[in-house]
């Protein structure tokens, strides 16, 4: 039998779900009130070939454009700056949506997710503030770690890494996502004694701007329904794409963090969220 060989690059494309804060401007809790997600989810999608995967959405999104049935759907009109723009779950009707997952469906796709509880977080950064009066919880800092997280964990070696993240509102972040980066990379070779790459490249931008950006969003958004709403179905239908999720807040057997994978699927595990 012939062994595949590695491939020489690997495309990763990074955004978020939920909100990372725990406060307001005033330091109030806003933990558990209407408007502020349960959980703060980082994904990353490994796209094997993103210039077919642009065409694709950027034929669907013509098609859709050009189609009367969705002539006066406000999300559509160039002046909205939505779908008319780029494909966003959150923002596109539910007639588009089928259509972009009918696409996604039949990409060559692999979605891993690391998944934060917001009330485990908050109650660390309680006991922290009572060790360290100085400590001063930041948004980013959620991030950066969760970051690191996502890519410390096992993916294919390649001669290049290409790694493109969303922009945070005005912030690029370039250099502290580069520096998460370098510690799981570091971490990996320290654990298995040996690099995943040669090179890593990195880049920040925008949906609009990158069409990798819209199907991990789509992907994002599937599962954020599940871990805020309970809703199975839309992760169900992508479930053959997802790698692994690592829920780091899960307790079970008496250890905190559980990986759902193939072998232990977070869609018929009833019990998971509780």
């Amino acid at each position: 039998m012939i062994e595949a060989e590695a491939p020489t690059a690997l495309h990763f494309f990074v955004d978020e779900a939920g909100d990372p804060a725990l406060f307001n401007s005033k330091g109030r809790i806003l933990v558990g009130e209407e408007g502020c997600s349960r959980y703060f989810i980082l994904g990353k999608l490994d796209v094997a070939d993103p210039v077919a995967l642009q065409s694709a959405l950027d034929d669907l999104r013509t098609d859709l454009l050009a189609d009367p049935y969705f002539k006066r759907v406000p999300s559509m009109q160039a002046n909205q700056r939505k779908t008319a723009l780029a494909f966003h779950a959150k923002d596109d009707i539910a007639e588009v949506r089928r259509e972009v997952f009918r696409v996604l469906l039949q990409a060559d796709l692999r979605f891993y997710a690391a998944v934060r509880d917001k009330s485990a977080l908050l109650a660390y950064v309680k006991q922290r503030n009572e060790r360290e009066a100085d400590y001063r919880y930041k948004g980013d800092e959620l991030y950066d770690t969760l970051v690191e997280e996502l890519f410390r964990r096992y993916h294919p070696f390649a001669d290049d890494l290409n790694i493109c993240f969303a922009k945070r509102g005005n912030k690029a972040r370039t250099h502290a996502f580069r520096s998460a980066i370098e510690r799981a990379e570091a971490r990996f070779e320290l654990d298995f004694g040996t690099r995943r790459s040669e090179r890593v490249h990195i880049v920040a931008s925008t949906p609009v701007e990158n069409t990798g950006l819209q199907a991990v969003d789509y992907c994002l958004w599937a599962l954020q329904r599940r871990y805020e709403r309970g809703e199975d179905r839309y992760l169900e239908l992508i479930w053959d794409k997802v790698v692994e999720i690592d829920d780091l807040d899960r307790i079970e057997g008496g250890r905190k963090g559980v990986i759902y994978n193939k072998k232990r699927p977070l869609i018929i595990d009833q019990g998971a969220l509780e």
